[in-house]
């Protein structure tokens, strides 16, 4: 029904004192279930918008609450990556995820950043879906839509080698079959005006993400699964708080 609570699911493994303190006001729009092993928040104060779920198996149990609609969306938190992705998969039907990341750089500029799984956005054709999909999540959080497509090279670069040309002949369709704008290499000058920026493949856009949040300064605040029907948040264990990727789900839901 119009204005009933929402149920929001996070992961708690490590951590768990930052995943408490990252939980926002949420001023009754909706309880936040925090899914742990038994004992793990058992000394830690628990705000009065927040219900705990133990489990021996958290991930799991994260999952099949999302999947059976006992929560209306589910942020990984601090849980690990490899069971509860592969819960997921399993849950949802699919072989593989496509995420779309929210970064912040070291002066607080946040951006969307995709493909960003090794396997994800290989062809023309996903990053297109990519596109779609990320424009409709740029808008709900407040972040410019306006795609720059990355590629390996400047246009001065054509010839110097055929994986490079290959890269810019497919960035150039992107652009035009999605109304976005080539970039080039240049993603220092894409985010200055692009709130979504498109990696040439998965394994450069996992680099740039990789840099940005472990070299550079730089934040991953989690990164909506677009694959599946349900909302599912993924986060890393490394990011400073959970509130973004919590708020990124909220603003999914509505």
């Amino acid at each position: 029904m119009p204005g009933a609570v929402k149920h929001i699911g996070i992961g708690i493994a490590d951590d768990a004192e930052k995943v408490i303190a990252s939980i926002p006001d949420l001023a009754g729009k909706c309880e936040i279930v925090c899914y742990c092993h038994p004992g793990t928040l058992s000394t830690i104060p628990i705000p009065v918008n927040v219900r705990i779920i133990e489990h021996l198996q958290p991930e799991q149990a994260l999952v099949d609450d999302l999947a059976s609609g006992a929560i209306d969306a589910a942020v990984r938190g601090t849980l690990p990556s490899n069971t509860t992705l592969k819960a997921l998969k399993f849950a949802m039907g699919v072989d593989h995820l496509e995420r779309i990341a929210l970064l912040e750089t070291s002066r607080g500029q946040k951006f969307l950043l995709t493909p960003v799984g090794v396997d994800e956005g290989w062809t023309v054709g996903e990053k297109v879906d990519l596109i779609r999909k990320g424009r409709v999540i740029a808008k709900k959080f407040g972040i410019s839509d306006k795609v720059g497509v990355l590629s390996g090279g400047r246009l001065g670069d054509v010839g110097r080698h055929e994986q490079v040309d290959a890269s810019m002949a497919d960035a150039e369709l992107v652009a035009r079959l999605s109304g976005a704008e080539h970039c080039e290499i240049l993603i220092e000058d894409a985010i200055r005006t692009c709130g979504l920026i498109i990696a040439p493949d998965g394994i450069s856009g996992n680099l740039i993400f990789r840099t940005l949040t472990f070299l550079g300064a730089g934040y991953g605040h989690g990164a909506p699964v677009v694959n599946i029907s349900k909302i599912f948040v993924d986060t890393s264990r490394a990011s400073p708080n959970y509130t973004n990727a919590l708020l990124l789900a909220v603003s999914l839901l509505e």
